[in-house]
């Protein structure tokens, strides 16, 4: 059974990459995949009560993630449709893509810090969208969106979900973890920024002609309370999480629920035709469905390589095979890029002892950094990665020849800083 789910998963992960060659949309391969893998396992399966409960259990996951999706897609989609992006890109002056590219690369690791890496790609891209003309310049722009996102998720706490983990489980304290991964994560971003700054020297680019719904439909007024609520609520979310213990996808649905009824209360005296454009219910209708498709099979698919203890075993390999601890943890950062990186993270906790490795030790801290910026390699490799896809519609196949050598260059010289500066520390 074991290998039959490992050959299903490796073909269904071609399609997905192949998608264009072989004109197969990836959320239909991505689907399918899930589905088939779950046959299998309960088919072949044993104990089928025990299955039924793991599907339960890994649906509820699932749907954390996907509602959480959903609701921050659906809040950038409000604030767009009241022009709520005019406020950040009427402040931009300079025409250079260089000058362009530090900036958002810098608010991107900052702001993923913050919030998380997921939304942040999220309204990030989206905000590229509205300055940058060009698809090949708003292609290179997502792409280092997704790096400067995840490197900036990795050294915070709150940043990522796999730090999110350590963190509650308490293998590292969040003090610790700022201390120890900034500057590795500063460089994961840095050296991929500075090729990508060389190659675009000299460039200049163009914001696109959007189309103007006029002062009188989206007055400054309108404009600026949905722009500042819809950010408010972004930014709270790990607030949320804090204070009340809930998921986070509860913060964000509790948000956009407050977003959606201020929206009512402004446009109540418009015209049915004149509000509609506005309103969330219509925001629910252009966000891209497809993609959350294919996340929800990703993510399902991923989980039955975890139920059937597939990761764990490849953990176990490494352990045996390579030995040396600090290899281990940057071939299980090599492998986030491939699949999901909180499985391999919880068998990693599972597989080391506290005992042996104490909280902001060597292994949790590198472990944090590898499995949050090796996702960066292939553009499917994380959750900031699969949301850039779906907004631009980057190819796998174009993210792998033109950013994953970048990507692999950033994640092999941050991690050589934090060997350096722990020994040095240490």
């Amino acid at each position: 059974m074991l290998i039959a789910l490992s050959a299903v998963f490796v073909v269904v992960y071609a399609a997905i990459a192949l998608e264009h060659p072989i004109r197969i949309d990836k959320s239909a391969s991505a689907l399918f995949g899930a589905g088939l893998l779950w046959s299998i396992y309960a088919v072949v399966g044993h104990d089928h009560e025990g299955i039924a409960e793991q599907l339960r259990e890994t649906i509820g996951t699932t749907a954390g993630i996907i509602f959480f999706l959903m609701g921050a897609m659906t809040i950038v989609e409000v604030i767009d449709a009241h022009d709520g992006f005019e406020i950040i890109t009427s402040q931009i002056r300079t025409k250079k893509l260089t000058t362009l590219m530090w900036l958002v690369c810098g608010v991107t690791f900052f702001l993923s810090a913050a919030l998380d890496n997921l939304t942040t790609a999220i309204v990030m891209v989206s905000l590229i969208g509205k300055l940058l003309d060009k698809q090949s310049d708003r292609l290179l722009f997502a792409a280092m969106i997704v790096i400067a996102a995840n490197a900036g998720g990795a050294w915070s706490p709150i940043g990522d979900v796999t730090t999110t983990m350590l963190w509650i489980g308490g293998q590292i304290t969040a003090l610790e973890i700022v201390k120890a991964l900034f500057l590795a994560s500063v460089v994961n971003m840095l050296i991929p920024l500075l090729v990508v700054s060389y190659q675009l020297r000299g460039k200049t680019f163009t914001a696109p002609e959007l189309e103007r719904r006029g002062e009188d439909f989206t007055p400054a007024f309108e404009r600026n309370v949905i722009f500042t609520l819809g950010v408010a609520v972004l930014i709270l979310v790990p607030a949320f999480k804090a204070v009340t213990h809930l998921p986070p996808f509860m913060g964000i649905l509790f948000g956009l629920g407050t977003l959606w009824l201020a929206g009512e209360v402004i446009h109540r005296r418009k015209q049915p035709q004149e509000r509609k454009q506005l309103t969330v219910a219509h925001a629910l209708t252009q966000i891209d469905l497809s993609s959350i498709v294919f996340f929800l099979g990703i993510l399902l698919s991923v989980a039955t390589l975890e139920h059937t203890k597939i990761l764990t075993a490849l953990a176990g390999w490494l352990d045996q095979t390579i030995g040396r601890t600090d290899a281990i943890v940057i071939a299980l950062g090599l492998l986030s890029a491939i699949v999901d990186n909180v499985p391999l993270v919880a068998a990693s906790m599972g597989m080391y002892a506290m005992a042996q490795y104490p909280p902001d030790s060597f292994l949790w801290e590198f472990i944090a950094y590898c499995a949050g910026t090796g996702g960066s390699i292939l553009i499917i490799g994380s959750a900031a990665g699969v949301a850039a896809m779906g907004i631009e519609k980057i190819q796998f196949i174009w993210y792998m020849r033109r950013i994953s050598g970048l990507a692999l260059l950033g994640y092999f010289s941050g991690a050589a800083v934090y060997i350096l500066q722990y020994r040095m520390f240490h």
